[in-house]
């Protein structure tokens, strides 16, 4: 048995299994002043007050003046990709808009032609870093998306390098095919016939292969419509594959309800919402997701999450690391926008990337609170004063350590 004693707070606590956090709950962040917390067999096996600490452990770890919280999960990632874009944010400093870049060839496909140029040995030397990256920050559940390849051969390629990623790597990592990410350039006036690719060879060979636990499509302005998003995740359902939707990042479109008739499990970005995507996340078990760094990056609205949690609703919050719009992982960052930009409290903003995460990515029952029996994957903060502590100090990486699965990462 792992013992950790002398923690400063032990934050995070849910006693029985949890779906995801709504309303009023969101703002709860259990926790004990001056805890212990015990480990076996990668699991959290007990916890308390140091009052009540075991006296026998093969293991003892102090963590004296630490907080100690559950590991980030980041649902909402794009790590996988052949090389950055910093041309793009200089344009867009000049003035160019997310939109006019991308029409210009930019954007997404600008990914694309260099993901396809790239081997699948760089691929995974590139991910790898940035998965070690995100790791240090406290991430210990990330899911990666697919969708800088927009051809079949790139796409399975993508999915490949993550494949391998799971397997290398103690961090849990679920798979998502976004190969309905854009429109290739030479589909232009052949939407429909883009679509058939996907559906009729890219889906085969990534359920054949078992490559990826969802299907997402980005539906919005410019991308895809509400009828080709139906008919591709109707596809891809009759593989097991469940649903996920970049939905309401440029505008409202109807994504948000097309995803919630899909059953998906998340409609992400919804930096553009109103009362009746609200209404309708509120009668439905899709999670709505907001990616605060992406309208930090891109410099566009913010998704409107008071509103939300006050109208009942449960919030996830992602990072959405990927070259274009967000190239961060950094999740305490991302807790202090969510406070000062997403005018929700740190207790909200923890819940929304830890049990919130956990639930969108299907993670709910193993990871995302402190609980027995759910993966020892906790963060040990540097000593500091308070929980609050994370958020305010934005700019500055205060996790002293990363345990996953009940050893401290790297060993």
């Amino acid at each position: 048995m792992l013992l950790i004693k002398d923690i400063k707070k032990l934050a995070g606590i849910i006693l029985k299994p949890h779906s995801f956090k709504k309303g009023e709950a969101l703002d709860v962040l259990d926790s004990i002043d001056h805890a212990y917390l015990t480990v076996e067999d990668g699991k959290i096996s007990g916890y308390g007050p140091m009052s009540e600490c075991p006296t026998q452990a093969d293991e003892v770890i102090s963590a004296k003046g630490q907080m100690v919280l559950p590991s980030w999960c980041d649902s909402h990632t794009h790590i996988v990709y052949a090389a950055s874009r910093e041309a793009e944010f200089v344009a867009r400093v000049k003035g160019k808009s997310y939109e006019e870049i991308a029409n210009e060839g930019g954007g997404i496909l600008n990914s694309a032609r260099r993901l396809q140029a790239t081997s699948f040995d760089d691929l995974y030397l590139d991910a790898s870093k940035r998965l070690e990256e995100v790791i240090s920050y406290g991430t210990g559940a990330i899911e990666i998306k697919s969708g800088y390849g927009l051809t079949v051969d790139s796409e399975i390629k993508m999915l490949r390098v993550i494949q391998k990623l799971k397997e290398n790597y103690p961090i849990t990592i679920k798979s998502t095919f976004l190969g309905a990410h854009a429109i290739p350039q030479e589909y232009k006036e052949n939407r429909q016939g883009y679509i058939d690719l996907i559906i009729n060879e890219m889906l085969p060979i990534v359920a054949k292969e078992n490559l990826a636990d969802y299907c997402d499509v980005f539906c919005d302005k410019g991308f895809y419509t509400v009828e080709e998003t139906d008919q591709i995740l109707k596809a891809a359902a009759k593989y097991g594959l469940k649903a996920k939707i970049h939905a309401n990042e440029l505008g409202i479109t109807g994504g948000v309800q097309i995803g919630i008739a899909n059953n998906a499990l998340s409609v992400d970005h919804l930096e553009c919402i109103d009362t009746e995507e609200i209404e309708a996340l509120l009668n439905s078990n899709t999670t709505p997701t907001l990616l605060p760094s992406t309208s930090f990056f891109l410099n566009i609205p913010y998704g409107p999450a008071r509103r939300m949690i006050d109208a009942g609703l449960g919030i996830t919050i992602a990072t959405d690391y990927n070259p274009g719009s967000t190239p961060s992982g950094n999740v305490p960052f991302l807790l202090s926008l969510a406070c000062l930009k997403l005018k929700m409290t740190p207790q909200e903003a923890i819940n929304a990337i830890t049990i919130n995460g956990a639930y969108a990515m299907e993670l709910e029952n193993t990871h995302g609170s402190i609980t027995v029996g759910k993966e020892a994957n906790i963060i040990f903060t540097d000593p500091i004063s308070s929980i609050d502590f994370i958020p305010y100090a934005f700019g500055s990486n205060v996790i002293d350590k990363v345990m996953l699965k009940g050893k401290i990462y790297p060993s």
